[in-house]
């Protein structure tokens, strides 16, 4: 049976390094809407930036991933021909990335459009085109980069595939430190670093592969049967990965038709991304190979305690940070941002986007949760059925209020969108058996995490209220806060401990693993 203090200490552990990652991916945008707002150079950078993250997400992450951990874990757990199936897969995804790369940079003024056709006849398109034929050979390093990290996380080895995006970040603001001191264009520097990044991410996953036992070499591909199942169980996968990209281009779409919409949506998303960061995807990693596991071995007391553990960890954190969020948004972003090209203006309408997407945050975090319930069955048909439905509703809802709310309405569909999926999965879960069900102990607590989460926000509001001048004075701004969500935590925990979310003994567990 998986032990939940370990579980809590994986969770930990990937949220950690995951946390740091979207810290430094904060500062790097902090640097970036002070050398280059909202503008022209910014919505060219981030929507390049956006088109290989984008396809990784569809290739990777999503779904050769999804299929392929399961397949692997199996492997492990029985003992016969994980190395060789690794390999294999290695192999033939990177000779799908290499085609797909060489074709895009022919295809690149297609894919802009797709992305963002607010931007034709303007400057910002061609520039968009240049950037992103620069960036686009990231997607072949950071694929393999997810392959290796699939790899690791299999085996139980979670540091190294959480610790690796770092590279990303620390390379980006290096590379706008070093165009500020030398003069040169910081959206071109930081484009070129993309890729350079990239091959860093992958070298490290590979040398900790390495010496996990994992070595992976390029070598011919080959079509196995193995190979051919995988592909037949990631097929669904990626079309739902399509559909969940489908969504983030009709975000950036209407968001293109707004000027200025598709930086103030970009640096709202960095936001929302740090508690995402250190719940969700720390889940999301830890959570799928530990369910395979179990349903490999039969265990379905042990795959249910993982899913409430999960849940329970899922809530406990992204229901305050979702109250922070839709409460106190303008602090947060202008203390944040508001400096050299971003002015104040944009702080108030990054804030309305940062608000609406904490609406959200929730139902993003537990969708990290149900997920792994139907991939760890290999069933990737279902959960691309219920996207299609969420993507219905996203389209419709982004399109159809953009006249009233404008770019706001990219947001909304997101966050509406994300508990409509939400649902759905938890509904196609319900026949499951053990494993999928909410336990007592869970039940019990959502109520006082909601009402632990509504004090903090209470607590915050008062706060900002108390210091809101010292909130836009020059530097002491950041020590107000800090102070402020400092404070908030606390009253967050008090109020937790007091209506029993959790207890001390289960916080003196979880710091001792």
């Amino acid at each position: 049976m998986i032990r939940p203090i370990r579980l809590v200490r994986s969770f930990l552990t990937v949220g950690v390094w995951t946390l740091l990652s979207r810290i430094l991916g904060l500062v790097r945008d902090v640097m970036i809407a002070n050398f280059l707002g909202s503008g022209a150079a910014a919505q060219a950078f981030l929507i390049a930036f956006s088109l290989p993250n984008m396809f990784r997400r569809f290739f990777a992450e999503g779904a050769f991933n999804a299929a392929f951990v399961p397949m692997f874990s199996k492997k492990v757990e029985s003992g016969q021909g994980a190395q060789r199936f690794a390999q294999d897969a290695f192999s033939g995804l990177a000779s799908v990335l290499l085609a797909f790369t060489l074709l895009a940079q022919i295809a690149m003024p297609f894919f802009v459009y797709a992305m963002a056709s607010g931007f034709a006849g303007d400057a910002r398109f061609d520039l968009a085109v240049l950037l992103g034929r620069i960036a686009f050979p990231y997607i072949l390093f950071i694929s393999l980069a997810a392959l290796l990290s699939g790899v690791l996380n299999a085996t139980g080895r979670f540091a190294a595939a959480a610790a690796a995006p770092i590279l990303l970040n620390i390379i980006l603001i290096a590379s706008i430190a070093f165009a500020h001191f030398m003069g040169f264009d910081v959206a071109l520097t930081m484009t070129w670093a993309v890729p350079i990044a990239g091959i860093a991410q992958m070298a490290l996953l590979w040398v900790a592969a390495s010496k996990a036992g994992m070595r992976l070499t390029l070598r011919r591909p080959r079509l196995t049967p193995e190979l051919k199942k995988l592909a037949k169980i990631a097929a669904p996968a990626a079309l739902a990965g399509g559909v969940v990209q489908i969504n983030l281009l009709v975000g950036r779409q209407v968001a293109s038709y707004f000027d200025g919409a598709v930086a103030w949506l970009s640096y709202a998303d960095r936001l929302y991304q740090l508690p995402l960061g250190l719940v969700g995807v720390a889940i999301g990693i830890v959570l799928l190979p530990s369910l395979s596991r179990s349903l490999q071995s039969g265990d379905e007391a042990s795959g249910q305690d993982a899913f409430n553990r999960a849940n329970e960890f899922a809530l406990g954190l992204s229901l305050p940070a979702a109250f922070a969020l839709v409460v106190i948004p303008l602090p947060l972003v202008s203390v944040l941002f508001e400096r050299g090209a971003f002015a104040a203006s944009d702080s108030s309408a990054t804030a309305a986007a940062v608000a609406i997407y904490g609406l959200g945050l929730p139902a993003f975090v537990l969708q990290k949760t149900y997920l792994p319930l139907f991939f760890a069955r290999e069933d990737t048909k279902s959960p691309f059925r219920f996207a299609v439905y969420s993507m219905i509703a996203n389209t419709v809802i982004a399109i159809g209020l953009a006249p009233v709310i404008g770019y706001l309405s990219a947001a909304l569909a997101a966050s509406l969108s994300a508990w409509l999926m939400l649902w759905f999965l938890w509904r196609g879960a319900r026949g499951m058996g053990a494993a999928a069900m909410i336990d007592t102990r869970f039940r019990r607590k959502i109520v006082p995490m909601i009402g632990a989460s509504a004090l903090m926000a209470v607590v915050a509001v008062m706060l900002v209220w108390l210091l809101g001048s010292y909130l836009t004075a020059s530097y002491i701004r950041y020590v107000a806060l800090a102070l402020v969500v400092m404070v908030s935590a606390g009253a967050y925990a008090a109020a937790a401990l007091g209506l029993k979310v959790f207890s001390l003994a289960e916080l003196r567990q979880g710091l001792r693993g």
